[in-house]
This record gives C-alpha cells, sequence and structure tokens, in this order.
C-alpha cells in the first residue's frame, strides 16, 4: 500500500528536479559590448536594448534554449557622431538591418565551461558561432542568489560584411572585432507553471 502510494512521487521527482527554469536578465548588471580597433586607438561600446530568452536547468543545462534580439540602433560608443556613422549604411546600416539576432542550436555543460552553438544574424548574414561562457552564481549586494554568465570572442566584422564599402573603415579600422558578453541574472519558475492562487471559500451568510 505504501508503494502504491509513494511510486508515483518517486517517478515525479527527477522531472521536477530537472525543471526547465527562466532567466530574467538584470539590465543594470548585464553588458552587451564590443570592441573594435582603429590603427591608433580602441572604440569600446555596446547595445543598450535588447530582448533575452533564455530558458534551461542552471545545474545542468539539458534542453536549455538561447535566444537574443539585439537593437542594432542601440549602439552607443559614446560619441554620438561616430555612432551616427556607425548606423548609416557605411556600417551596420540599422534602417535596412534593424536588428541582430542569436538563436541557440546546442546548449550543454563541459566541464567549468557553458558551450552554446547557435547562429549569429548580422547586417543580412547568417553564420554558425560557438560560445563558451565561464558561469559564476553566488549572492548579489542584496542577498538575491545571481547568476553570470562571461564570454569574449574576436569575430572579422567583413564576415558580415560590416565597413565593407566604407573609405575610413579600409584606411584604418582593423578586421577583428571582440564581442564581450555579460549576462547576469536570475533563473525563475516559468510563470505557465505557478499554479494560480486558490480562492478561499466565503463562510455561508448568517440568516
Amino acid at each position: 500500500m505504501l508503494l502504491r502510494i509513494l511510486l508515483p512521487a518517486l517517478l515525479l521527482a527527477p522531472t521536477l528536479m530537472a525543471q526547465t527554469k527562466v532567466f530574467r536578465v538584470d539590465d543594470n548588471h548585464t553588458v552587451l559590448g564590443f570592441k573594435a580597433s582603429t590603427l591608433l586607438f580602441d572604440v569600446p561600446g555596446r547595445f543598450a536594448h535588447y530582448k533575452a530568452d533564455i530558458q534551461g536547468d542552471p545545474a545542468t543545462f539539458e534542453g536549455a534554449k538561447v535566444r537574443l534580439e539585439i537593437d542594432a540602433k542601440s549602439l552607443n560608443t559614446a560619441i554620438q557622431s561616430r555612432d551616427e556613422h556607425l548606423r548609416s549604411a557605411d556600417f551596420f546600416d540599422v534602417a535596412k538591418y534593424p536588428k541582430i539576432t542569436f538563436t541557440s542550436s546546442d546548449v550543454r555543460k563541459e566541464g567549468d565551461r557553458v558551450k552554446v552553438h547557435g547562429t549569429l544574424q548580422m547586417h543580412g548574414v547568417s553564420k554558425d558561432l560557438d560560445l563558451s561562457f565561464e558561469p559564476a552564481e553566488g549572492m548579489n549586494g542584496a542577498g538575491v542568489r545571481t547568476w553570470s554568465y562571461r564570454t569574449m570572442l574576436p569575430l572579422d566584422r567583413l564576415d558580415y560584411g560590416i565597413g565593407a564599402e566604407s573609405v575610413a573603415a579600409k584606411i584604418s579600422l582593423k578586421r577583428q572585432v571582440e564581442l564581450n558578453l555579460l549576462l547576469v541574472g536570475f533563473f525563475e519558475e516559468p510563470k505557465a507553471a505557478m499554479k494560480p492562487p486558490v480562492a478561499s471559500k466565503k463562510a455561508p451568510a448568517k440568516k
């Protein structure tokens, strides 16, 4: 009798333990950045506006999914005239290609790294990309359990046709651009899996 009662719970336990969770990004600390270099100096920048859809079990990452959608117009290198030039058809051509997206096809944990394989679509070009994230977990200043994932990756801007026809780029801008990602946030239970609140029963009115 006892086994009959416990068996369903035992079978359900692994499913509950490996339940997919949703990663809620901490916008105050997350950085989607890049660094370009000229012959004379570096140009650091970042994208301010983006959407992140990240789901998975932070313990195993089995079946995890990652999708980033970046607003190309939101690039910021701290100099307005330069930003406007980078948004123009000479570089990102944000009027024609307003979004930069990355969609994962495989996420796995290998040793102390999280490996993500997917497709980066930028400036009308799609290419496979491998990212190797360094994970960290701890309490933030407010005492909330927080996760972060950091990676750096060199990209050849000409693989995506960025600055290919720009005279200024041909004169002084190097082909390699360094991609810097720092994703910081919190894992939460999916809202769909949350039970709705139970309505309290009203006591019958006294006659």
